[in-house]
């Protein structure tokens, strides 16, 4: 649909996800108030309620509608490689891509960890849980052997291990000493491929 052809109430609500995303990033999820929302998205604040009950109602809206995690799957259903170390490079660095592309993505998670206790990403799991298990598919398919490992394991392992390098990049990236940064995506590859083991 185009703007000249979406219902109203839905640009409205549009408008009030999009005003209180930037507002939550910016002062944080109890410094904002449902009049501040109101009037960054040029409403009355009891049209609001009109589309939402609550403003955990609009961040649990927020969260599901603008996780990165929603583009990061794409990202790495996109990447190229005819072995699986190949792809595993490529996967990576597309995923990296697209986490950097959205600054808001740690203060999202950590409003959703810290204030809500990960109420919400129950919902966002199961939407993305399955495409999660095709990406996995798509691995094995490569030219490569995969140790017997869980599927669901596998994908957990490599969000999780990639996510923690964007991790600390953001926390440590600037304070620790360049050997910390010198060739680190390589590295983490390379450990994740192979792990840490010096082979016999």
């Amino acid at each position: 649909m185009t703007p000249e052809t979406t219902p109203k109430g839905e640009l409205t609500r549009a408008a009030i996800v999009e005003a209180a995303h930037d507002l939550i990033i910016t002062q944080g999820y109890h410094g904002t108030s449902m009049r501040q929302i109101a009037q960054e998205a040029g409403i009355a604040l009891g049209g609001i309620y009109n589309h939402f009950s609550s403003k955990e109602d609009i961040f649990r809206a927020i969260f599901l509608d603008n996780h990165p995690y929603g583009e990061m799957i794409p990202a790495i259903e996109s990447a190229q490689g005819e072995t699986l170390e190949e792809f595993v490079r490529d996967a990576a660095t597309q995923m990296l891509s697209a986490i950097n592309r959205r600054p808001d993505f740690l203060n999202l998670m950590f409003i959703e960890i810290v204030e809500f206790k990960s109420a919400h990403a129950h919902e966002l799991f199961e939407a993305l849980f399955p495409r999660g298990l095709q990406v996995v598919e798509l691995m094995a398919s490569k030219d490569g052997k995969l140790r017997s490992v869980p599927a669901p394991m596998l994908m957990r392992a490599f969000m999780g291990f990639f996510i923690s390098y964007h991790l600390a990049d953001v926390v440590l990236g600037r304070v620790a000493p360049p050997e910390f940064s010198e060739n680190a995506m390589a590295y983490y590859v390379d450990i994740f491929l192979h792990g840490i083991l010096e082979k016999e």
